[in-house]
Parts: structure tokens; sequence; C-alpha cells
């Protein structure tokens, strides 16, 4: 790409415009000190695309080498900031010639689709500058699904899936304080298709984990190995609580070595309307991972999920009965070369008590994904999916029911960073 041109060059283009600004200002504030003062100079300084701009400086013209050196500057405000997005769109047709089930977020059979474009605004805090914010917003069938369940409504905030402010506290390594709306920490895939193996999401994260949180993460890194989080928020994707209790969690992050990584979330709290009279939800999420060799890595999910729901017996009495889910997921990622990786998924789930599902079943999927990362900066992918089912659950386009899903796509992603 060449310089100025495209996201990334845009962001160079307005760091230079704002270094302009910096010093016009600069050069106003410096004349209002009054009389005695001399006029600004211009001096030539690198913008962000590698040429220079003319940039007033507040200083008088002619300073002998015996006057004091100015203070160093604070840090480029601009300069910190990073800008990443990305743009997700495929193909894909369903055998059952209706929209896949069960499934996040590619919904839609026989359609050209918009999957979802993200935009990520973020300033890390550092120890030169230790306040920090992240937003990131996103729109397509992606965003729809997010935000379905959100109780403030389907629309409220649906366009922005993070948006937190942050904080380093001097202690140690650093205390990191985060608050506002982010992510679950839960599952080993994410809602950007680019950082995960394969196209399609598993079962674990449409079913059993949140998507998003509102509240407050503390984060601590015990040393280089060890890091330690703790979450108090709302629940389990809800920027307006269902409820008036909270919800409150922990992760535990471990390092073992270079090749090896162990994480384990904990989340406990209310998840239920407040009329509900539900009991409480616990989810206990496991990821390993592990890269065996420089092109082979390996995945292990686990989840385990209870809560309490209130039904009525057959003599209109209350009944307060348990539910359970849990699963597992197995995945590894094959880089043959510098364009071409394949990675084959596998998945068990069981929704026992029907809670999560509608039904009680047993399912498993079977995924097998071949990446080629283009020349131009595309990512396309070629997917093979089924579902499995013990029960007739499965619905064709006829209306009758069938225990299997078979799914193909194709998809092509385009990330772009300022960083780069």
């Amino acid at each position: 790409m060449r310089t100025g041109t495209g996201p990334s060059g845009l962001v160079k283009i307005a760091s230079g415009a704002l270094a302009l600004l910096v010093g016009a200002f600069a050069s106003a504030a410096k004349a209002a000190d009054g009389p005695g003062t001399t006029p600004p100079a211009a001096t030539s300084a690198a913008s962000a695309d590698g040429g220079t701009v003319a940039v007033a400086t507040t200083g008088t013209t002619g300073t002998s080498p015996d006057d004091p050196k100015p203070a160093d500057a604070p840090p480029d405000f601009l300069h910190s900031i990073q800008v990443d997005g990305f743009v997700d769109g495929y193909y894909g047709w369903a055998f059952n010639k209706v929209g896949p089930q069960l499934r996040n977020f590619d919904i839609n059979h026989n359609n050209f689709s918009l999957n979802y474009v993200e935009l990520a605004i973020s300033k890390a805090p550092t120890d030169k500058s230790r306040a920090g914010f992240r937003v990131d917003f996103g729109a397509g069938d992606t965003a729809n699904l997010v935000n379905l369940a959100e109780p403030g409504g389907k629309e409220y905030l649906k366009y922005v899936q993070q948006a937190y402010v942050s904080y380093l506290v001097p202690a140690g390594k650093g205390l990191s304080i985060d608050f506002g709306k982010f992510v679950t920490p839960a599952g080993a895939e994410v809602i950007e298709n680019k950082d995960n193996f394969n196209y399609s999401r598993g079962l674990l994260f449409a079913l059993a984990i949140p998507y998003y949180h509102m509240g407050a993460r503390i984060g601590y890194a015990v040393n280089d190995k060890v890091s330690l989080t703790g979450y108090l928020v709302n629940g389990w994707n809800d920027v307006i609580d269902n409820n008036s209790d909270k919800t409150v969690g922990a992760s535990l992050n471990v390092k073992p070595n270079a090749k090896t990584g162990i994480i384990v979330n904990y989340l406990v709290g209310k998840e239920q309307n407040a009329d509900a009279d539900g009991g409480t939800r616990n989810l206990v999420d496991v990821v390993v991972s592990y890269a065996a060799n420089a092109k082979t890595s390996l995945l292990f999910n686990y989840d385990y999920g209870h809560d309490n729901i209130t039904t009525t017996g057959p003599a209109d009495e209350t009944l307060h009965n348990g539910v359970a889910w849990q699963g597992i997921a197995l995945g590894l990622k094959y880089q043959a070369n510098d364009r071409w990786a394949f990675s084959p998924r596998y998945e068990y789930y069981n929704d026992a008590d029907a809670f999560t599902t509608g039904l009680d079943q047993k399912l498993q999927e079977i995924t097998l994904t071949g990446e080629y990362k283009t020349p131009v900066g595309l990512l396309a992918r070629f997917e093979f999916r089924s579902d499995f089912s013990n029960k007739e659950f499965f619905v064709k386009d006829s209306g009758a029911t069938t225990k299997t899903q078979p799914w193909v796509s194709v998809s092509l992603i385009y990330a772009f960073s300022s960083k780069q």
C-alpha cells in the first residue's frame, strides 16, 4: 500500500495535520503572554508519513549555546493512538437449505453476507502515560446477534462492541484497571474471525458462555509466568442490568513455558430476570494452548455451566430445578507455508436439561478449514462443517427435521492496523 492511502495512510495524514494544529495553538499561547516575547520560529519536523511538516516552536530565535535546555516534551498523544480494523464477508450454503441453527455468526443460507465490519481505536496505558482507553465499533450480522439479549434493548449500544477506560497503577509490575463494556474472558474463540483457527464459531462459543460484560476488571501480573484478573460486572450480556445482583469472576493465566498457555475463568452471579426467581449461575471455563512446533498449534477448551430455574408443577406448585450444560472443543492449526494453513476442529456439547438449546440433546460438530493469505493482504477461508445431534433437531426447508446439519462457506477478510 502506498504511503498516504488506505486506513493506515489516513492515520498518518491526520498525524501531520494534528502536529500543525498543536504548533499553531502553542504559538497563540506564547503570543498571549504579552510584549517581550519573540515570534515563534518555524522548524521542520518529521511527519508520520515519513516526510516533513512545518511546526511552529515557541522559543526565541538565535538562542546561544549557554541558554538552558528545554524540558523533555510529553509523549506525542497522537502517536500513542492505535487504529485497527477489518472487513469480513462470506457466502454460505446449508445442505438443509435453511439458515443453520445454533450458530454464531455465519447464519445465512445461499446469501452473500456482510458478517462484520470493525474499527477499534485504543491507547494502551504505559509507565509514562498511565491513562488509556479502547473503543471498538462494529456493524453487521455479528453486531445484531451479540446484542440480541441486551436488557436495554437489542439496538442499545449495538454498534459499540467494547468501550472502556484504563489506568495503570504503579504497583509491582503494574496493576491494570479497566471500567466500561468489554468482551468476556471466557472461551477459546473470540468475536473477530481473523483471530480464530476456523471461520465459524464453535458450539461452546455460541451456547456455553457470554459475549460481553459491563463493569470493572482489575489485572495484575505476578511475574512473567502468572497473572490474575478479577471482575465485578452487571452479569452476562447486559450493559443495563436485568436484576439488582452483580456477577463476580476471576481469571488465572499461567505460562509454564514458552509453548504452553493455561487460562482458567470462573464467573458466578444471578443472571435471570428479577421476576424469574432464578438461582445463581456458575461458569467454569478452561483453555489450554500448546505450540507443538513452528507450524503446529493445538487448542483445548472445556466449559461447565450450572443454574437454577423456577417452573410450575402439575399441581401449580413452584419447582426449583437445577440445570447444567457442558462441552469440550479440540482444535488444531497447521501452517503449511507462508500462504496456506489448515485447521480441523471437533466439539462435543451436552445440553441434558435443555437449558441452552431448548431440547435435551447431545451435540457434536466437525469443522475443516483451509486458509489462504493472498499477496494483496486478503485472508480467504474455505470451510466445511457438519453438526450432529442425537435427536431430530435440525430443520430442513421442507419443514422436516433431521439429526445432521452440513454446511460449506467461502469467506474473505481484510484487516489493517496503524501500527503495521
